[in-house]
């Protein structure tokens, strides 16, 4: 495999920054896609600032997104995140990465096709359940087989997720080379939109 030549990489970035011209990006997709660690390094590339949706809810509730769903349960929980979501929409320059269930909730996702552009990082089965099995703080896989659960919840919310503006690959690769590609997908979405 090629490493791209970051002078070019570089360029590709800044004309993308440039087209923004400050819109917000929002990764959508599974829990275990790669949305926080590819949002962390395309927020780098293209100097914007980063936000987690799951962290700025745990801010705003003072507690763990865990702790939320024992405490206050998944509808309160989803209430919550509409409204964080509605309010990181209204900052200009940001790269936001959503919970799994974020664009799912079609408020939710009105208010992201509104003010953003959204990209599905759309990933295969068996990558999304190695990755989230490293991890004990997946509340909705907490079941007698998570791997049941997670083909479950791909089923349901893959036919949603598919209405973002675009689809990238998040592949068994380095999160940078997958960042590149959403680099690339945003510029080729936004050549078309000025078709």
């Amino acid at each position: 495999m090629t490493r791209p030549d970051p002078a070019l990489r570089q360029a590709r970035a800044e004309d993308l920054a440039e087209r923004l011209a400050g819109r917000p990006l929002v990764l959508v997709g599974m829990m275990g896609a790669g949305k926080t660690t590819v949002g962390r390094r395309l927020a780098t590339r293209l100097k914007r600032q980063f936000l987690d949706s799951d962290e700025e809810i745990e801010r705003a509730a003072q507690m763990s997104i865990p702790e939320i769903f024992e405490q206050r349960g998944e509808p309160e929980f989803r209430a919550g995140e509409t409204r964080v979501i509605a309010r990181v929409l209204k900052t200009d320059n940001v790269v936001l990465a959503t919970g799994g269930g974020a664009f799912v909730n079609a408020e939710t996702r009105a208010l992201i096709k509104d003010r953003a552009i959204s990209i599905w990082l759309k990933a295969e089965i068996d990558i999304l359940f190695e990755r989230v099995s490293r991890r004990a703080n997946r509340p909705l896989l907490q079941t007698a087989n998570p791997r049941a659960t997670l083909q479950k919840l791909i089923d349901d919310r893959y036919p949603i997720y598919a209405d973002a503006d675009i689809t990238v690959a998040s592949r068994d690769v380095p999160q940078d080379a997958v960042a590149g590609d959403v680099v690339d997908a945003v510029l080729a979405y936004l050549q078309q939109q000025d078709a």
